[in-house]
């Protein structure tokens, strides 16, 4: 079995020691990614809408980066500081993913640099589908 790492091609800064995303027969498993500005590495500190917004922005990089998008997206996992910011998140999420949702498990959680939240997905890369049904 052949892994393939993908890089988000705006980071230009070491944010510790895992990949970005990873190909693995047909499937993007893509980190958790947080509010970072990727030419620093350092967190983007606002609201809980600016910080999801950026997540997802910096999780859509490695999804392009790997031939997939936002739709092909099948399982989300969700780090929140605080669980009471859920709808307003929740708001935020659906601007990003619409049509048939990918599958989520949401959780509160202690996370560093004072970010608000993390997230991770694994995807079906379009062409792998088509090639394996």
């Amino acid at each position: 079995m052949a892994f393939t790492q993908v890089k988000n091609p705006n980071k230009n800064a070491n944010t510790g020691a895992y990949s970005d995303g990873i190909i693995v027969d047909g499937w993007l498993y893509v980190s958790g990614q947080g509010p970072l500005d990727m030419s620093t590495g350092q967190a983007v500190p606002g609201t809980i809408e600016e910080e999801v917004r950026l997540t997802l922005k910096n999780l859509g990089d490695v999804l392009k980066a790997g031939g997939c998008d936002y739709s092909d997206v099948v399982k989300c996992t969700v780090h929140l500081i605080h669980i009471e910011d859920f709808a307003r998140f929740n708001a935020v999420y659906q601007e990003f993913f619409t049509g048939i949702l990918p599958t989520r498990t949401t959780v509160e959680s202690m996370l560093g640099l004072g970010i608000k939240v993390e997230i991770d997905c694994i995807a079906r890369i379009p062409d792998a589908a088509a090639k394996n049904g």
